[in-house]
């Protein structure tokens, strides 16, 4: 799902488009568009594996808003 919603273009990390095959750092805003909604969170750990209940620790909330249809990412 997740190198789907990139090569749609719905993904950017520090506000520039991602590819599927993007490097995240620690530090990295990460911003995807769901439907009308877009969630910017910022990575604080990477991890090579986790588990489900430790993975909200790897990131914060910057922000998450409502879009108009036309600022949609294109």
């Amino acid at each position: 799902m997740a190198k789907d919603v990139s090569e749609q273009g719905r993904v950017l990390i520090n506000g520039r488009e991602s590819k599927p095959s993007s490097t995240v750092k620690v530090g990295d805003e990460i911003t995807v568009q769901f439907g009308q909604k877009l969630v910017t969170v910022r990575v604080e750990r990477l991890a090579e594996t986790t588990r489900k209940e430790e993975a909200a620790t790897m990131y914060t909330l910057v922000k998450e808003e409502s879009i108009a249809k036309d600022n949609l990412f294109e």
